[in-house]
């Protein structure tokens, strides 16, 4: 036993230290990106009008969370529609492309990966619109008053552990550790799980059940962190899982969005419609993709 725990210790810590370089430098990029082009990105989308689920799911589909999170104070705000939402819930990546880049993964395979969940988010929010249209109420940005309002539309990060007031250096250095730290300690656990119950019998319990794996992992996509990416990500590279399962949990998966959107938007019932929506459509993606047999080579 002790022998198993270690072994699996010491690939995980290996693993992980590769790939530390290449996390750093991606995050150290993406930061630089995000602080040069944040406002921009969110005037594009508040003023996209009837475009908005294109504009928003091509937006969302930008690494790390914080256009969702940016998306549900908009929304609470009712700058931007349900479908606009909904697209970029579906099309945020969150930690998934740091961990294709840091593994490798070819270029035109992310390409496609992003290309699919931009797709997705785009058709079910232009969807969610038309379905929900006379229901929405949009104000328009300059229409809408900046006193006294209980979320200012500036206030976009309700995410109080971001980090975002840090220099991008040290912002990316704690993206790095964070995302390090927590590999590690998935790479330990899927190393040790295959020790001692095998790969085979793992990859098999999975694989084996496609249908029910794409809804598990659309259950794994609503966990409200990095975590459900990065898991999910990191089984399917392993080849524990389907790509229609992977993309079903990463379609749902908004990161914090859905922690920011419950505690600005005071409408309960809404906040459940939003969350039963973003399941259904992240499912239903993953499930055409399984059943119709397209796949990623990576």
């Amino acid at each position: 036993m002790f022998q198993s725990i270690w072994e699996s210790a010491l690939d995980a810590a290996l693993d992980s230290i590769k790939i530390l370089p290449f996390l750093f430098l991606t995050y150290l990029v993406m930061e630089y990106v995000e602080h040069r082009m944040q406002e921009r990105t969110k005037d594009a989308i508040r003023k996209a009008g009837r475009f908005g689920p294109a504009a928003g799911a091509l937006c969302g589909a930008f690494p790390q969370c914080g256009f969702s999170a940016a998306a549900s104070n908009l929304y609470a705000g009712r700058i931007i529609t349900l479908g606009t939402l909904l697209a970029i819930y579906l099309s945020t990546s969150d930690e998934m492309l740091p961990i294709l880049i840091s593994r490798g993964v070819p270029f035109m395979a992310m390409l496609k990966v992003l290309g699919l969940k931009v797709l997705i988010g785009t058709l079910a929010g232009f969807f969610v619109d038309i379905l929900f249209f006379r229901q929405q109420k949009i104000r328009a940005y300059a229409e809408r008053p900046h006193k006294d309002e209980k979320f200012h539309i500036g206030q976009m990060c309700e995410n109080e552990k971001c980090g975002c007031g840090h220099s991008i250096v040290k912002s990316a250095l704690k993206h790095t550790v964070h995302i390090f730290l927590f590999l590690l300690l998935i790479s330990f656990l899927f190393n040790l799980c295959i020790i001692m119950i095998g790969e085979e019998s793992i990859a098999g319990f999975i694989l084996n059940k496609p249908i029910i794996g794409v809804f598990l992992a659309g259950i794994i996509g609503l966990i409200p962190n990095c975590a459900a990416s990065v898991i999910l990500t990191d089984l399917y590279l392993e080849g524990a899982m389907g790509f229609g399962a992977m993309m079903s949990g990463l379609l749902v998966g908004a990161g914090v969005g859905l922690v920011v959107l419950c505690r600005v938007n005071e409408d309960v019932r809404d906040n459940l419609k939003i969350i039963g929506l973003l399941y259904l459509f992240g499912a239903l993606g993953g499930l055409v993709l399984e059943l119709s047999g397209i796949q990623v080579v990576m």
